[in-house]
């Protein structure tokens, strides 16, 4: 017996067509806003977070996977770890995909 292979539901459709923004989170630090105001080009931001620890990946700034931070070519790339199921990645989308 085989399986069907009938289109998904046209709303299902739309939402897998859709393009959202996928955030990389290097780390988060709590600053003053006077030390945030003193920012000059060439400042540098320590992070609370080993450079080899693994990153989050958001979409719609909910957690749906995590990765390492590799080189490729002359950019920066992220090697993807691990992901949840399909069905968590798209309840992250929330109302975008609606």
């Amino acid at each position: 017996m085989r399986a069907s292979t009938s289109p998904p539901p046209d709303g299902v459709s739309r939402a897998l067509r859709l393009e959202v923004p996928i955030v990389v989170l290097l780390g988060e630090r709590q600053m003053r806003t006077a030390e945030v105001l003193a920012w000059v080009p060439g400042a540098i931001i320590e992070l609370p977070k080993s450079a080899d620890a693994e990153l989050e990946l958001l979409a719609n700034n909910k957690p749906i996977g995590l990765g390492q931070a590799v080189k490729v070519g002359e950019n920066f790339g992220v090697r993807i770890t691990f992901v949840g199921d399909a069905q968590d990645r798209l309840n992250a989308l929330g109302e975008q995909a609606a």
